[in-house]
């Protein structure tokens, strides 16, 4: 789990950092006039703002889905492992049970 962890973080940086690079490269070059370049410039910043967001949205719904899973997964093992020493407890009750009837027969 660490490892995926380690992986999105870096995914998002790489994403991150190319996004602003690349964006300051094109305006950088572009022949346009200093307010041009401004608007540009705040136009960039606000779709990257947008896209980081959608981003951090979606992998904040896709841990919550794992989260959700593993509760689901917890929850079943939890149910089974009861179900079992259920069963468990009944079968020693019963051995039990059919032990102190040989006794008391033998006795009588």
């Amino acid at each position: 789990m660490g490892q995926g962890n380690n992986l999105s973080k870096g995914l998002l940086i790489g994403f991150l950092t190319g996004t602003i690079v690349g964006a300051a490269v094109a305006l950088l070059y572009a022949p346009k006039s200093g307010k041009e370049l401004r608007q540009d410039i705040k136009t960039k910043t606000d779709d990257f703002k947008d896209e980081a967001e959608k981003f951090v949205d979606s992998a904040k719904e896709k841990a919550k889905a794992a989260i959700n899973e593993g509760k689901k997964k917890a929850e079943t093992l939890l149910s089974d492992a009861k179900a079992k020493a259920e069963a468990l407890l009944h079968d020693a009750n019963q051995v039990i049970t059919d032990a102190k009837s040989k006794v008391s027969e033998k006795e009588a």
